[in-house]
C-alpha cells in the first residue's frame, strides 16, 4: 500500500468526486464532509478500494452512503429539503446551471448522471456501482437527459 499512490488519487480525484457529490442533491458543505469522510474510509481500505474499476466511484457512492447516514441520525432533528436552494459560487470548475438543473432530477436520476457525467464512468460501471441493471443505467440517463434538456431550454417551464 503506497501513500504516494494514494495521495496522487486524492489530488487526481478529489474535485471530481467533489462536484459528483453536490450533483446527486447534497448540500455542499455536508458534501464536502461526506466526500471527506469517503476519502478517509478509501484510505483506510487502500488496498481493496486501489483494485475497484473506478476507486472515484467508490468514494462517490461512500460519500453518498456516509450522508444517507448523517440525514438518517438527524432526520427526527431537522427538516432536510430535497435539495438545497442555491449553489456558491466558488472556484470549483463547474457549469452552475447544469448543476442545478442536475440537482431538481429525482435522486436515482441524478445518481447516474453524477457516475456517468462527472465521474465519465461507463454504462457496465455505472450500473455495478449503484447495484441496478445496466438497462435501467441507460433508461434512467435517458429520462435525465431528457428532463434536463427541458429545464435548460425551458427554465421557467413555458413549454408545453
Amino acid at each position: 500500500m503506497s501513500r504516494e499512490e494514494f495521495t496522487d488519487f486524492y489530488v487526481g480525484a478529489k474535485d471530481r468526486c467533489l462536484r459528483a457529490a453536490i450533483a446527486t442533491g447534497m448540500d455542499p458543505g455536508r458534501a464536502e464532509e461526506a466526500t471527506a469522510e469517503a476519502f478517509a474510509r478509501a484510505w483506510s481500505r487502500w488496498s481493496t478500494v486501489r483494485l475497484a474499476n473506478s476507486p472515484a466511484a467508490w468514494v462517490v457512492r461512500t460519500a453518498i452512503n456516509v450522508n444517507i447516514t448523517w440525514w438518517r441520525k438527524r432526520r427526527r432533528e431537522l427538516i432536510v429539503p430535497d435539495t438545497p436552494d442555491q449553489l456558491p459560487r466558488d472556484d470549483l470548475d463547474i457549469d452552475h446551471d447544469l448543476v442545478e438543473a442536475v440537482r431538481r432530477l429525482p435522486p436515482r436520476q441524478r445518481q447516474v448522471v453524477a457516475l456517468r457525467y462527472f465521474l465519465d464512468l461507463d454504462a457496465e460501471t455505472t450500473a455495478r456501482e449503484l447495484g441496478i441493471a445496466r438497462g435501467t443505467v441507460s433508461a434512467t440517463l435517458h429520462h435525465a437527459l431528457t428532463n434536463l434538456r427541458l429545464q435548460l431550454t425551458d427554465p421557467e417551464g413555458m413549454l408545453s
